[in-house]
C-alpha cells in the first residue's frame, strides 16, 4: 500500500538504519494492552522548563547533519535552533523551509532544517511499556517518528542491531500511523508491521495522541491511545532471527521529504511542529 523506505542514517555513528512502510490497517478500537502490576518508571521526560530552553542533556543528545540514504531533504541542527521547550511542558521539534547556516546536503544547499534527538549512551531499555504523548505535524512530505535502535548498532551494524518503530506518519496519510520492526532478513522493504487508522477521517495532527509499545521477551505489542493494533513475535519472522531481547535507545525526529513520504509540494506549509508532551518508559515484574 505504501512505497518502501530505504535507509536513514544513524548520524552519531557511521552506520545506517532503515524504515519501511507497513501495509496493514487495524480497526480504530481494539483490545487494550494488559495492565501491569507495580510499574516502575525507568525514564520520564515531561519537558518542563523555560520557553526557549534546550532539552535535558542528561537524557537526550541531538544528532546533526543530513541524510542521503532516504533522500530526506532536511538538515538536523544542533542546540535549540529546531528543538526547544515551549514553557508549557512540551518539547517542540520544528521543521522549517530555511537555511540560515548555509548547510550543505546531499543534493546541494539544504532547503529545510529540523531536529533529531536520541538517548544513546544516556538511557536504554530492555522490555517495558514505552510511550510518547505527541501532537504530530501535517502536510505532504512531512515525516515524524518515535522509534528505537539496538544500543549495539556500533558493534553489529544495522539491521542486526534491530529497530522498533513505535510511531511513524507520512503526511499524505493524515489519519494513519505505522509501527514496524526491522532485523536481519526483514529490513528495508521487508520490515514487518502494520498501520493504525483513526475513525471518521480524523487527522492525527488535530490532537495529542499516545503512541506506545508493550515489549516483553519475544513479544512486542503496539497501541494508540491504549488501543492495541498489532503484536509481533518470532513466529512472524519466517525463520529469521529475533533481535529484540537486549537494550535499545530512544529516538525522536521530524524528517522532511524522502523516498517514502515524497517531497513537500505547493500544498505544504512551514513551519511544521512535532509537539511532544511526555516520553515515558515503565517496567514491571507483574
Amino acid at each position: 500500500m505504501n512505497s518502501p523506505r530505504l535507509i536513514r542514517s544513524c548520524l552519531l555513528t557511521t552506520l545506517s538504519v532503515g524504515l519501511v512502510a507497513a501495509a496493514a490497517v487495524a480497526p480504530a478500537h481494539a483490545d487494550r494492552p494488559a495492565e501491569t502490576a507495580a510499574a516502575a518508571v525507568t525514564f520520564s521526560d515531561t519537558f518542563d522548563g523555560p520557553a526557549g530552553s534546550g532539552v535535558d542533556s542528561a537524557k537526550w543528545q541531538l544528532e546533526t547533519g543530513d541524510n542521503v540514504n532516504n533522500h530526506e531533504r532536511q538538515y538536523y541542527t544542533p542546540g535549540t535552533d529546531n528543538a526547544k521547550l515551549d514553557g508549557q511542558g512540551n518539547l517542540v521539534i520544528e521543521a522549517r523551509r530555511e537555511n540560515p547556516g548555509n548547510y550543505q546536503c546531499w543534493y546541494g544547499a539544504c532547503e529545510y532544517t529540523s531536529a533529531r534527538l536520541n538517548t544513546s549512551g544516556k538511557f536504554t531499555a530492555t522490555y517495558g511499556h514505552v510511550e510518547a504523548r505527541m501532537k504530530i505535524p501535517r502536510g505532504q512530505g512531512i515525516w515524524p517518528a518515535f522509534w528505537m535502535l539496538g544500543q549495539d548498532i556500533g558493534e553489529v551494524g544495522w539491521p542486526n542491531s534491530g529497530e522498533i518503530d513505535i510511531m511513524e506518519n507520512v503526511g499524505f496519510e493524515p489519519s494513519t500511523v505505522h509501527g514496524t520492526i526491522h532485523g536481519p532478513g526483514y529490513s528495508g522493504s521487508g520490515g514487518i508491521g502494520a498501520g493504525y487508522t483513526l475513525p471518521n477521517g480524523e487527522a492525527f495532527a488535530d490532537a495529542f495522541h499516545t503512541f506506545a509499545v508493550d515489549w516483553a521477551p519475544e513479544k512486542i505489542t503496539w497501541s494508540v491511545d491504549g488501543n492495541v493494533y498489532q503484536t509481533r513475535t518470532p513466529a512472524d519472522l519466517n525463520g529469521n532471527r529475533w533481535v529484540f531481547d537486549k537494550p535499545f535507545f530512544l529516538i525522536l525526529n521530524l524528517a522532511v521529504g524522502g523516498y517514502w513520504p515524497g517531497d513537500p509540494d505547493g500544498s505544504t506549509t512551514f513551519p511544521q511542529q512535532l509537539v511532544v508532551d511526555e516520553v515515558k518508559v515503565t517496567t514491571s515484574d507483574g
